[in-house]
């Protein structure tokens, strides 16, 4: 297990040691849950929504409707081929 100390600066902010970062991947821009155990304040990375991780792969923003009419349309393409 890895610890360290760090200060609570102005409005409270917290700055992650870079070591600790590095082990848990976390990086400027992620979500962190935050709650509290015990006396203990828990900090915990927040899964990114496959959506938009799905959006920044393929550089839109993922709709249903259309991406389900091209799935059914592959289905059927594939399907005769077969």
């Amino acid at each position: 297990m890895s610890e360290d100390v760090v200060v609570v600066g102005k409005k409270h902010v917290v700055v992650i040691p870079a070591k600790i970062r590095k082990i848990v991947g976390v990086k400027e821009g992620d979500l962190l849950k935050v709650r509290v155990e015990g006396n203990s304040i828990v900090l915990e990375p927040v899964s990114p929504d496959p959506f938009k991780v799905l959006a920044e792969v393929i550089d839109k923003p993922y709709s249903e409707e259309e991406d389900e009419k091209r799935a059914e349309e592959w289905l059927k393409d594939a399907s005769r081929r077969h």
